[in-house]
């Protein structure tokens, strides 16, 4: 799944959830007022939506991980293919994390 494919469903999930809630007050005003049929058919859909929307939310989530799994597996691949450029690229980050900490300190 693509970035921009994410998107799309990530504004898809934002304009159902939006739905339901518009839904859910325009339900609460009708039970308030009336009852009866009109409120039975709003809660139906209002069912349907947030049912629409649940979905969405599991899609987007195995999306998600999916991409979380593969960039696991893609580290881990490259940390085994090359340990000492690994190594190397640690010792780095670290010695400029603790020159930056170093003065930092210092200046106080």
């Amino acid at each position: 799944m693509t970035h921009s494919s994410t998107q799309v469903i990530k504004k898809r999930l934002l304009a159902d959830f939006n739905a339901v809630m518009s839904e859910t007050d325009q339900l609460l005003e009708l039970v308030a007022k009336e009852g009866g049929d009109k409120a039975g058919a709003l809660r139906t859909k209002v069912e349907r939506n947030l049912n629409s929307a649940k979905q969405q939310l599991r899609s987007l989530e195995d999306a998600v991980m999916e991409k979380t799994r593969a960039g696991v597996h893609a580290t881990d691949d490259y940390v085994h293919e090359n340990p000492w450029q690994t190594m190397a690229v640690a010792a780095g980050l670290s010695a400029a994390v603790g020159a930056m900490i170093g003065l930092l300190l210092c200046r106080r």
